[in-house]
């Protein structure tokens, strides 16, 4: 039986020093590389330089728990072909060990491939197993066309060559299942997206139809009811202009509810223009707004100075009318009516409030108050369609902020928000200028 001629003494540090180099030049192709393909080339090569092995191969599990050749080095079609699928070790094995295998006729799990092993003049091989994190990937095969007995230093090089390509094949795997992600995510989002130009082009078309199509017969039946009302109404007794009265009073409220829907549908839709705003200053507007459209109303009004922020100024006017505009309503029978605007920090965030002594609400129906057309009180008691503090919570959304509300009956309500509790996204803030103007 013919062998290798062993290393001498004194060749051995030489040969321990190449081994690290060869080690070392393995790593830094894993690191650089983003093809498995060249790894796989270069972590053979390794392979039979440290090991002495004449040929050698990977193979690794596929879905369906079956060994495939990844890699072969020297192997025939015939070969592959005959022996792909073969495993000593079952897939779900946590701990496999390499097995040499100097003399294939003497051991009985590999008779069959026997034949195959006699053609293609292969006298030992050794099986290496690839794994990672207890995880078994797949195997090294390393042949020798000699009879040989591997030794402890070159089993243990083929282990660490085998740590690095299970290394290589994870990292590529997840790089893989990352790419796969991010294609699912960017689909999913251009699916949505088609789905939101949909929906909004739906809305569009909707709002056009209750600008123009619903107007007109609305319009129509208010116009009519009111001719008659005065060109007959002398004919009519009580009961009939009551009832053309209620026509009239009817058509109105829903121009106003149509306007109110349309207000909510332009908000969400409005493109942003973001400036540094001043939320007293605009909240003093709508206050001297509401002051005028009822001087005789005694109103304590407290509004706090300079509370800066960037915002798009025309959603916030919006939103500070609608909500001075309600506690004004629901103040509407104090006789010392008190509300405020200001600001407070809550655990390192600006939190801006209205606050009233008003009528209040129960706060088991707060759910209610910012979901279009709903009410807590009745439109008996105070009047409006339900739809302005839907709007002002669109507008504080869109502001990338939330708000809330806090009462108890008959001792008022507070409505608190935050405006940019994250910061600015980025694609807004781009589009502002470097520093704020004066």
């Amino acid at each position: 039986m013919s062998r290798r001629v062993p290393l001498k003494a004194g060749a051995q540090q030489p040969r321990a020093l190449s081994e690290l180099r060869v080690l070392h030049a393995l790593a830094e192709v894993i690191n650089r590389s983003t093809s498995l393909d060249t790894i796989f080339s270069e972590t053979l090569q390794t392979l039979r330089w440290t090991t002495q092995a004449d040929r050698a191969a990977v193979l690794l599990f596929d879905e369906a728990n079956v060994m495939r050749f990844a890699a072969s080095d020297g192997l025939s079609e015939r070969y592959r072909a005959g022996v792909e699928g073969h495993s000593p070790w079952a897939a779900n094995e946590e701990n496999a060990q390499p097995i040499l295998v100097a003399e294939p006729e003497r051991e009985p799990s590999i008779a069959r491939l026997l034949p195959l092993l006699q053609a293609e003049g292969i006298a030992s091989l050794a099986f290496i197993p690839i794994a990672h994190q207890g995880r078994l990937l797949g195997k090294f095969m390393l042949y020798f066309n000699q009879p040989q007995q591997m030794k402890s230093n070159a089993v243990r090089l083929a282990l660490t060559v085998a740590e690095y390509l299970a290394l290589a094949i994870s990292r590529q795997r997840a790089v893989d299942e990352i790419q796969r992600l991010n294609a699912q995510l960017e689909a999913r989002v251009q699916r949505r997206t088609q789905q939101l130009q949909e929906a909004n082009r739906e809305m569009e078309s909707f709002c056009y139809s209750v600008s123009h199509d619903l107007r007109t017969p609305l319009r129509a039946l208010d116009g009519f009811a009111r001719i008659l009302l005065e060109d007959a109404g002398h004919l009519l007794d009580d009961g009939d202009k009551n009832k053309l009265g209620r026509i009239i009073a009817a058509s109105e409220r829903m121009a106003h509810l149509m306007d109110d829907l349309l207000k909510l549908s332009r908000i969400g839709r409005a493109h942003m223009r973001l400036a540094d705003a001043d939320l007293g200053a605009i909240a003093r507007e709508a206050a001297k707004k509401l002051r005028s459209g009822a001087p005789a109303r005694r109103v304590e009004l407290k509004i706090m100075d300079e509370m800066r922020v960037r915002a798009d100024i025309g959603l916030m006017r919006i939103a500070l009318e609608n909500l001075i505009g309600n506690a004004w309503k629901y103040t509407a029978k104090c006789d010392d009516a008190e509300i405020e605007f200001g600001q407070r920090e809550e655990n390192g965030q600006t939190v801006y409030f209205v606050r009233d002594n008003g009528t209040g609400f129960d706060m088991r129906y707060a759910g209610k108050l910012f979901s279009p057309f709903q009410r807590v009180h009745s439109p008996s008691e105070f009047g409006g369609n339900g739809i302005g503090l839907a709007i002002v919570q669109r507008i504080v959304h869109r502001h990338g902020g939330r708000i809330w509300a806090e009462s108890e009956p008959g001792r008022g309500a507070t409505f608190c928000f935050t405006l940019w509790p994250d910061g600015l996204p980025p694609e807004l803030a781009s589009s502002l200028p470097s520093s704020p103007p004066a």
